[in-house]
């Protein structure tokens, strides 16, 4: 049996960029999460040292506790954070959906020699600096912004809404922010389907909207599955949004992380709260692949 050098560069790339840009990085996090705090730097004291050898790695293994873990459940701002975070991104993944499926599934019934232009105009925001998009929804929302002078035109309100500082405020941004990433992938699933299996529901006595339920969007949910992976994720551990358009109500992990990091400089802590976020968005996602698998086996 030959030794395939291509497969072995094909997949040891991608296994190298791993190894170095996110394993590394987590062990490092993993081995701070279980540190001592103190007044230095690094604001820690480390648990193992390398230069104790294997020694030194198995009295680690011994002797390691989960101090910090455990005081993740004691203080309730850590379990709240997570639950706030949770509620916010799966909300603004659900209306993410709501609002990408119709633009999605327009741009897949557009001509043909419009759809360069139209998928262009939506990656169009990428252009400029997320900071600044996000910025700008300060100057909309604020009370003398533009959307409360706008509507107080059109007689709709009589006095500015407090907007800004909001949890309205925060899912405003995230939508607008990670629309494309739910559009696109969208887009593609649809923009591939095959159109003959709606004129034959149809055919078959169906109506338009029983169509798309029993045809267009089984046939799409890998792009709703996708999409939805690619906004949950950022938004589930986001900072610069509910900094910048949250107000103290506003309760989120990235928040949460940076306070950690940097007002509180507890880094054991706070690697512990990251590695948690991470198990937590790892796990699951992995779970549900195996279980695409499995389905997958069966079927076939």
């Amino acid at each position: 049996m030959t030794f395939n050098w291509r497969r072995f560069v094909l997949i040891g790339i991608p296994m190298l960029w791993l190894l170095i840009f996110f394993l590394t990085p987590f062990a490092i996090v993993l081995k701070i999460s279980f540190s001592d705090m103190a007044t230095a730097m690094p604001p820690y004291t480390p648990t193992y040292d390398s230069n104790t050898g294997i020694s030194g790695f198995f009295a680690l293994l011994s002797g390691m506790d989960f101090e910090n873990f455990i005081w993740l459940l004691e203080d309730n701002i850590y379990w709240v954070s997570y639950l706030s975070s949770l509620k916010i991104a799966l909300f603004s993944t659900l209306f993410t959906l709501m609002l990408g499926y119709p633009i999605a599934y327009a741009l897949a019934r557009s001509p043909t020699k419009w759809r360069g232009l139209l998928v262009l105009l939506i990656i169009l925001p990428f252009w400029t600096s997320f900071l600044i998009r996000v910025y700008s929804w300060i100057g909309i929302l604020k009370t003398e912004g533009f959307l409360n002078h706008f509507l107080q035109w059109l007689g709709i309100i009589e006095e500015p809404l407090a907007m800004i500082n909001t949890n309205f405020a925060v899912y405003i941004g995230i939508v607008y922010s990670y629309l494309p990433f739910m559009v696109l992938p969208l887009y593609a699933a649809l923009e591939k389907m095959d159109d003959s299996l709606i004129e034959a529901a149809l055919d078959l006595g169906t109506t338009r909207i029983g169509a798309f339920w029993q045809v267009t969007f089984p046939l799409s949910l890998p792009g709703v599955i996708a999409g939805s992976f690619l906004v949950f994720i950022p938004a589930m551990g986001e900072f610069v949004i509910p900094d910048l358009l949250g107000g103290s109500d506003t309760l989120m992990i990235g928040k949460t992380l940076w306070n950690e990091f940097f007002a509180n400089r507890d880094w054991p802590v706070a690697s512990a709260v990251a590695i948690v976020l991470l198990l937590l968005l790892v796990v699951p996602i992995l779970l549900f692949q195996r279980q695409q698998e499995r389905a997958q086996e069966a079927s076939s």
